[in-house]
């Protein structure tokens, strides 16, 4: 753990007076309760039904004012552990009052016959005595043998009455051998059993219960125990995408969650028993310190939980967006310089996830430290053997695994904390639980002296370069704390989010990613990324590109994020005793790594003027490879589906049209124009040799058209343009996946793109990507890139829906009716944010066109209603470059304006956009009983 992340753990929750510790005495009073329930029994004899309503009233009102207790102390400051407590204590009175009432008044047996015994447990959660606030109420009812009409009667009786009281209730009706049986099948029972907490009722007949269940189910079955939750908490983890760094976390059974936390529990019962958490952990196999982490651990995640199921009304266990900002501020976190409280928030939550990974990490190495005292009970846990000495001092092969040979190999030598994970990538093995362990409780042995001794720089340095596998390495070395104490500008990021929807991991996983993506493109490169893997052999100086990823979002949270990344790359190069020349470019590529994405995306790279700003920008063709590849790296590492083809296809045009400049030497506009020629004429002649004539239409279109698309997409349009009947429209979706495909032809009026964009959100589709071209006839090529609301593929599967959406957008070239049946914006998580709009009216960006950027709220219509805009003031648009970032987007227009369009006139434009862009702005998001908190989206990609 980080120095900085340490402050965010360790200390209490920031909250108000921290409530007094409770006794569920003063809350319900049983014995008050038991007399009125007598009472309602007494004076409604003979009308059964006024005397049931009447005692479900007291019940209910019981249950209402705990309820209401436990969540005032929660909103007051008591962590959630206790306000679970207190609910499942509430419960429990609750419930044996209404069993006594039953038993009493409505079905009595005053000398009740062997059949007729009945024993109630709580089973799952409540049976651990915890209850969420919306969670079901399990309950087992245990009879000796055959059930009785008794038993039945009592148990039907309670359950309509819990489920009157609105109560979810899941409940079964069982004898000890059934218990014992089930158990044996399905380790999902057993587990429940585990739990299984005495209520009430026949005492003998509970005590007896759990004695037969531990003695034939639980002893001497600990192994097959432990590998039976081990292998469900890894099925869990892998539905929900195996990691715990996705920034809407399950707080439940997500990675790192309560879920993971129980397990821990489960298995250190079912060795050590116990009753309370208390007891099973203590007696458990963790030390005080790491007992102290695991009850931090669940009172902050039943804090999380507790608010979510209160905020929702609802058993709600995913931390979405649209909840974050309040459950932020009501545990405390404010904002402060350069991070917003629901960041600071989000950061604690990831850091205790990572605790939790850090128990079950150190379980694992104590179980096998078990087994090894007791072979014969636990054979399968690990394999026979000897460990094998290595070459490196202090490290051993043990079961298959790298493994240290004394516990003192650390503070002998801190540099063996860079070894560890050196060796283990050399070696091709896994690291032993016991060296994690060990790896992160000593990884403050690294330190400001420490972390500049040469071995530990250069071995470090020599597993980011030359590794087998150095983003599973760095993985590992984060896991243990170790690569935030040796990289402390890293350490930093730790577990850091950023409130918008556009990233889907934190700081430190998206980075580490990204390392992947880079040792990938340098290995083999893969399908898409052949000019990657091309240009990685042609680089001089790989660890200059390794460590720029490894860097380059340090600046998060510290304001401008290249700006300040520069500062900590320029820090970092320093210490780790790289040349100035090193650390200057480190420093540049962290400053600039946005620069070639938003040009490639925001920009027309087919005008010159861009080619030629940028190429200013990068100065060489060493930088120019650099950027490239960790460009695309950072774009595949953002999350599932944001990487696409035809991003590729702009990155790599916009490669290399600068790269041919740089090349050439000719960075001016002409110079470039030239080359975009000689560019587009290669692919003119490329098409001939395949279809023969090119199509009048293509051959007309400038060099912006033939370099913006392949070969391959190129012969596409001639098979379709080649027709003589106009409009050509045709919709079909990618072969990489990105989304459908509209290719547009016809002749231009003004307001045509406008309408364009309406009818395609008519349908239900959202424009991702638009390219527009315009030939001097005034014919028109446009391609649309189209997805649905969700990232996923417009009309996956519907055939049909596509024919429609051509024959919608045909209409728009003989009809001038009014677009109608745009989709209302249906604003869910989205409304959480607070997106402030920009538009920016520039013409010095492109010598030939005014360049107006819109930064807003993504909605269904935006693209229309913009383009609207433009087209009631006589603007045609020349190209447009659409990107959509979660929850916001991002449009750039390249125009031509009317002319005698005075400055005023621009103003006037500036404020027509500025309305379009908070029209149809949402409020906060509302459960059913109130507003919620909204935050400024991060404005950081």
């Amino acid at each position: 753990m980080t120095d900085n992340s340490e402050s965010l753990v360790h200390k209490k929750l920031p909250t108000k007076a921290w409530p007094n510790h409770w006794k569920i005495s003063n809350i319900i009073d049983g014995r008050s309760l038991r007399i009125k329930l007598t009472a309602a029994a007494l004076d409604n004899l003979g009308d059964e039904a006024a005397a049931r309503k009447e005692v479900l009233n007291h019940l209910h009102g019981a249950l209402f004012r705990g309820r209401m207790i436990a969540q005032e102390r929660l909103q007051q400051g008591s962590d959630g552990l206790d306000t679970a407590r207190l609910l499942a204590a509430v419960q429990d009175e609750v419930l044996h009052a209404l069993y006594d009432y039953v038993t009493v008044h409505v079905h009595r047996a005053r000398n009740p016959t062997e059949g007729e015994r009945l024993a109630v447990f709580a089973t799952g959660g409540y049976g651990r005595h915890v209850l969420a606030p919306s969670s079901d109420i399990d309950l087992l009812f245990i009879r000796p043998y055959k059930a009785s009409a008794h038993a039945e009667s009592v148990i039907e009786y309670m359950l309509y009455a819990l489920w009157d009281m609105g109560l979810k209730v899941g409940h079964a009706f069982r004898t000890p051998a059934d218990c014992v049986r089930l158990s044996r099948e399905d380790v999902t029972i057993k587990t429940s059993l585990l739990d299984a907490r005495f209520l009430f009722g026949d005492d003998e007949l509970g005590h007896s219960t759990i004695e037969t269940f531990r003695e034939e189910v639980i002893d001497g079955q600990d192994y097959q125990f432990i590998t039976d939750k081990l292998a469900e908490r890894d099925n869990r983890h892998a539905k929900l995408g195996n990691t715990r760094y996705v920034v809407e976390p399950n707080v439940k059974d997500g990675k790192g969650g309560l879920r993971d936390l129980q397990t821990l529990y489960w298995i250190a019962k079912h060795i050590k028993h116990g009753e309370t958490l208390e007891d099973v952990m203590q007696s458990g196999p963790f030390t005080k310190h790491e007992y102290a982490v695991f009850i931090r651990a669940a009172r902050f995640l039943w804090t999380v939980r507790c608010h979510l199921h209160y905020l929702t009304g609802r058993a709600e266990e995913r931390l979405s967006f649209d909840l974050q900002p309040e459950i932020a501020s009501r545990m405390g976190y404010r904002d402060r310089a350069g991070q917003l409280g629901v960041e600071r928030f989000m950061k604690h939550y990831f850091l205790v996830a990572k605790d939790v990974g850090g128990l079950t990490r150190i379980l694992a190495a104590k179980l096998e430290a078990e087994q090894k005292k007791k072979p014969e009970g636990w054979r399968r846990f690990i394999p026979a053997g000897q460990p094998k000495p290595l070459p490196q001092k202090g490290f051993a092969i043990d079961g298959g695994r790298v493994n240290i040979t004394d516990d003192g190999v650390f503070k002998k030598d801190p540099a063996n904390l860079i070894r560890l994970f050196a060796i283990a990538d050399e070696t091709e093995h896994d690291i032993h639980p016991d060296a994690m362990t060990l790896a992160a409780r000593s990884s403050r042995l690294i330190n400001p002296k420490t972390r500049e001794m040469p071995e530990m720089r250069d071995a470090f340095l020599k597993l980011l370069v030359e590794g087998r596998d150095p983003g599973l390495a760095l993985h590992r070395m984060n896991e243990a704390d170790v690569l935030g104490r040796f990289l402390p500008e890293f350490g930093g990021i730790v577990a850091q989010t950023q409130f918008n929807m556009y990233h889907h991991f934190t700081v430190d996983e998206h980075t580490l990613r990204a390392g992947e993506y880079i040792a990938e493109m340098d290995r083999h490169g893969g399908e898409g990324f052949e000019l990657a893997h091309r240009l990685f052999q042609r680089i001089e100086n790989k660890q200059v590109l390794y460590l720029a990823m490894l860097l380059h979002d340090t600046g998060k949270g510290h304001g401008d994020q290249q700006v300040e990344g520069m500062k900590t790359a320029t820090k970092a190069g320093k210490r780790l005793g790289l040349t100035d020349a090193e650390t200057d470019l480190i420093a540049w590529l962290v400053g600039h790594h946005l620069e070639m994405s938003e040009t490639a995306q925001k920009r027309d790279i087919a005008d010159p003027a861009t080619i030629v700003r940028f190429a200013a920008m990068v100065g060489s063709l060493e930088r120019l490879r650099l950027l490239y590849i960790l460009t695309i790296a950072d774009i595949r590492a953002v999350g599932p589906g944001i990487w696409n083809a035809w991003k590729g296809q702009l990155l790599e045009d916009l490669y290399h049209n600068t790269e041919a400049a740089l090349r050439g030497g000719r960075t001016d506009e002409r110079g470039v124009s030239m080359e975009l020629q000689m560019r587009a004429s290669k692919s003119r002649e490329a098409l001939q040799e395949r279809v023969g004539k090119i199509p009048t239409v293509m051959a007309e279109m400038d060099p912006s058209y033939w370099t913006g698309f392949d070969v391959d997409e190129l012969t596409e349009h001639a098979s379709k343009l080649s027709s003589t009947e106009t409009p050509v429209i045709s919709a079909q979706v990618r072969e990489d996946g990105g989304g459908v495909s509209l290719l547009v032809a016809g002749h231009d009026r003004l307001g045509l793109f406008a309408r364009l964009a309406g009818t395609i959100a008519a349908q239900g589709a959202n424009v991702v990507s638009a390219q527009v071209y315009t030939g001097p006839s005034g014919f028109i090529v446009d391609v649309f890139i189209l997805q649905d609301g969700k990232g996923g593929v417009f009309a996956a599967g519907d055939e049909s829906r596509l024919r429609r959406l051509e024959s919608e957008v045909r209409r728009v070239f003989t009809s001038d009716a009014p677009i109608s049946n745009i989709p209302t914006p249906a604003y869910r998580r989205e409304a959480a944010f607070r997106v402030i709009p920009q538009v920016e009216i520039d013409e010095a960006i492109s010598t030939e066109y005014t360049v107006i950027d819109v930064a807003g709220r993504d909605r269904p219509g935006l693209l229309h209603d913009v383009a609207t805009v433009l087209a009631d003031r006589n603007i045609s648009i020349h190209s447009a470059h659409v990107g959509s970032y979660g929850e916001r987007v991002f449009d750039a227009f390249y125009v031509q304006l009317p002319e005698k369009f005075t400055q005023d006139n621009i103003l006037s434009l500036k404020e027509q956009l500025l309305d379009v862009l908070r029209r149809d702005e949402p409020d906060a998001p509302r459960t059913p009983a109130r507003s919620l908190k909204q935050a400024n989206a991060a404005d950081s990609f």
